[in-house]
């Protein structure tokens, strides 16, 4: 089998490189046993994604658009009669998960150490600018990579413009992600190769149907960090 050149490989960063899911399912319970004595939790939950994908196009991804949709779910579950204690209580959840500790996954320190010199390393997430470069900052990875990309969504576009103006071929970038909508299928309609390494809960927004996965055909897909490097050794040929 012909190894694929690569001369950049891009790393998603939440729920592929650390932890993060978990701090939204945590604040979502809190949120839930705040507005239980108004709604199902059921319906409090569905009710909250609706307004989350409503208010993307407005606050985009991150803390703190949830936060804003948490309070807008609040305000509307209560028909008006959440109090100022409430709110506040909302803010306050925000601040724990900005100031949370970064759990970075196993394996990745040194899978990332290993390709360290041997092609470019990038990561390219979406999200609030401030709280990602304060999570990179705090993981203790950004040593690894030579470039941190932020970006507002993550589709096909967005993909074709970044790698236009880094200057780096398509077909010569890898993208891991555990995201099938924001990390894989995009960057494969842009013209790249991708790597799933699904994570064990997915927002649901992020989801894919069998549907939407079948014009793609295999997709390659490992479980972790150690399978990562198995699967780089047997598929690509890296520049180092």
């Amino acid at each position: 089998m012909q190894k694929q050149k690569i001369t950049t490989i891009a790393f998603d960063a939440d729920d592929t490189l650390w932890r993060n899911e978990e701090l939204f399912k945590n604040s979502q319970q809190h949120f839930v046993s705040m507005l239980e004595a108004y709604h199902s939790k059921e319906y409090i939950l569905e009710h909250l994604n609706t307004v989350q994908v409503r208010n993307l196009a407005n606050f985009g991804y991150g803390i703190k658009g949830f936060t804003l949709s948490m309070i807008e779910t609040a305000i509307e579950l209560t028909e008006g009669r959440v109090t100022g204690y409430e709110v506040h209580q909302i803010i306050t959840l925000a601040k724990e998960m900005v100031a949370s500790p970064i759990e970075v996954l196993p394996g990745i320190k040194d899978l990332l150490e290993s390709l360290q010199g041997k092609c470019q390393l990038m990561v390219i997430t979406k999200g609030d600018l401030l709280d990602q470069e304060s999570k990179i900052a705090r993981s203790g990875l950004s040593q690894y990579f030579d470039l941190y990309e932020v970006v507002s969504n993550k589709n096909e576009v967005t993909y074709r413009k970044l790698f236009n103006r880094l200057q780096i071929p398509a077909d010569e970038i890898l993208m891991i992600g555990n995201s099938m909508r924001s990390d894989i299928l995009p960057v494969l309609d842009a013209g790249g190769i991708a790597l799933h390494v699904p994570y064990h809960t997915t927002w649901d927004h992020e989801l894919v149907s069998e549907a939407e996965l079948e014009k793609y055909g295999p997709i390659y897909q490992v479980s972790s960090a150690e399978e990562i490097s198995l699967w780089l050794e047997q598929h690509i040929n890296l520049k180092g």
